[in-house]
């Protein structure tokens, strides 16, 4: 199959927007856009002979969304089938092609995006375990969002919406990239033990627990615990405490008439001292020049 065979009758129902080099330079040289910006975006339906050869690469990083039918990624000669629910990002200036299914053609939708951040954005995609790539679930919400923006990039060239068209872009993809911790925080809290420890603590922020205590609640050694948390959390479970407490003394200071002594004994520290070192540590202030500010 050649490119122009593949091009020559494009695909019932297919729809893309290539930006102008205008556009594309008020993206670049806009504060908040130049982090992440889009070139070019489309939606092909069922996209009989679709391919695409680029033996230098792309300039820009290239995002593949299917939800229907199958497809073929290759990059430096490696082989990727593409099925309903997954999605794969390219990176720019890779050989690389791609093409639909003869039997069964892909139906996508596709971004092509560059940016300060596009690189690291890669990267995060690209060190994460793969299976958290499949079964990307199909959503009314994000195909909504795909055509709330296609929408913004076809009808506006105003600086603030093309600002709003690219946010909303970085959020799309954001969304697929990210999947692995939507399902970690979607799943079922009783069968997830950190989750039961945060649950626990948040619930009693007005105590004082020992990791011995929370590690007897749970039926579970210590180290064992330590690690496990740390690792979905990024915190040592009695770090992840504290700042609790400090973040409901935030609220307290905000919100209330309450004594720095009355709050430091409503979140379970009975030494104000104390209290105000914890606070400090995470704040960066002590809770009465937090309070200071905040009026």
């Amino acid at each position: 199959m050649t490119e122009a065979t593949a091009l020559k009758e494009g695909f019932l129902g297919q729809k893309m927007i290539s930006l102008p080099k205008s556009i594309i330079n008020i993206a670049k040289n806009n504060e908040i856009t130049k982090l992440f910006y889009v070139s070019d975006l489309g939606h092909y339906p069922k996209a009989n002979n679709h391919y695409r050869r680029r033996k230098k690469g792309s300039s820009q990083y290239i995002f593949i969304y299917c939800t229907k039918g199958k497809g073929e990624i290759i990059l430096d000669d490696i082989k990727y089938p593409i099925a309903p629910n997954e999605f794969f990002i390219i990176p720019k200036n890779v050989k690389h092609e791609y093409s639909a299914d003869q039997a069964d053609p892909w139906t996508i939708y596709w971004f092509h995006f560059k940016g300060s951040i596009a690189e690291e954005l890669y990267n995060r995609y690209k060190n994460t375990d793969i299976n958290n790539y499949k079964n990307v679930s199909f959503s009314k919400e994000k195909i909504g969002l795909f055509e709330k923006i296609f929408s913004l990039f076809s009808h506006n060239n105003l600086e603030n919406q093309i600002e709003y068209a690219n946010l909303l872009s970085l959020n799309f993809i954001s969304n697929f990239i990210y999947h692995d911790f939507d399902s970690t925080i979607s799943s079922n809290d009783n069968e997830n033990i950190v989750n039961s420890i945060k649950n626990f603590l948040l619930n009693n922020l007005d105590k004082n627990f020992t990791l011995d205590e929370i590690a007897d609640k749970f039926n579970y050694s210590k180290s064992y615990l330590h690690t496990k948390f740390k690792k979905s959390t990024g915190y040592p479970i009695m770090v992840f405490f504290n700042l609790k407490k400090t973040q409901k003394a935030c609220e307290y200071l905000n919100c209330t008439d309450l004594s720095i002594k009355e709050i430091s004994f409503k979140i379970g520290f009975n030494d104000p001292l104390y209290f105000s070192r914890i606070f400090k540590n995470f704040m960066g202030k002590s809770p009465r020049s937090y309070k200071k500010k905040v009026n």
